[in-house]
């Protein structure tokens, strides 16, 4: 069972997402929060497997509350997922950059929302399909101007390829569909690549792709 605390200011929205979530036979909401500042005091006490957090929230706002939670200075990360109405460019890059492990539309729908919260409980990443390859690269052309840390080995041919899908969105089981090659075959290459790469997640891998030029979006 995959234990979720929610946060989101607006009751009717918070009220559905659980709804959802908990319509869902292996998953569960253990705790629900209107502003980040109790989300975080929440999510500290219950330690969920996965955290949902709508980004505008007022006093603490999702972002500094997922900064707080699966930041870099955080010695044992929480899974966090976002969730917002608005499609900004600067909202993804700060979300992603302060650790998310996801990044949703609140019009993804139940079965998108369902795979994030999967996806993020077993490491993985999940942004949504609208929004993945144009907001990446705009994250990566908005970032901090700084060179870009380069490998610190040689990528395979094959590794190549696995960092190419995950830039572009692609779970594990459609790397492995994409590519002929097993699943353990694609976790173990995406573990190589976050070492080689210096990366605490598949979404670091991604951004490394696009900061890189390594993939181009299709706009």
């Amino acid at each position: 069972m995959v234990s979720v605390v929610v946060a989101d200011d607006q009751e009717i929205v918070r009220t559905g997402l659980t709804m959802i979530l908990n319509a869902q036979p292996d998953i569960e909401v253990v705790g629900e929060a209107t502003d980040g500042r109790r989300a975080v005091e929440l999510a500290r006490r219950l330690r969920p497997d996965v955290c949902l957090f709508d980004i505008r929230m007022p006093g603490l706002d999702g972002i500094e509350a997922t900064r707080l939670l699966a930041g870099p200075a955080v010695a044992d990360p929480l899974a966090v997922v976002v969730i917002t109405t608005f499609d900004l460019d600067e909202y993804v890059y700060a979300a992603l950059r302060a650790g998310a492990k996801g990044f949703l539309l609140k019009d993804a729908g139940p079965a998108l929302l369902a795979q994030a919260v999967h996806a993020a409980a077993s490491g993985e990443a999940l942004i949504a399909p609208s929004v993945t390859t144009r907001l990446l690269k705009a994250f990566a052309d908005s970032g901090p101007a700084a060179p870009t840390k380069q490998p610190i080995e040689a990528l395979t041919d094959r590794e190549e390829q696995v960092l190419a899908a995950v830039a572009r969105g692609r779970t594990n089981s459609e790397i492995a569909s994409e590519l002929y090659i097993t699943l353990s075959t694609v976790k173990t290459h995406i573990a190589s690549l976050m070492t080689k790469l210096g990366a605490r997640n598949r979404v670091e891998v991604a951004m490394w792709a696009y900061e890189t030029d390594r993939v181009r979006p299709t706009l």
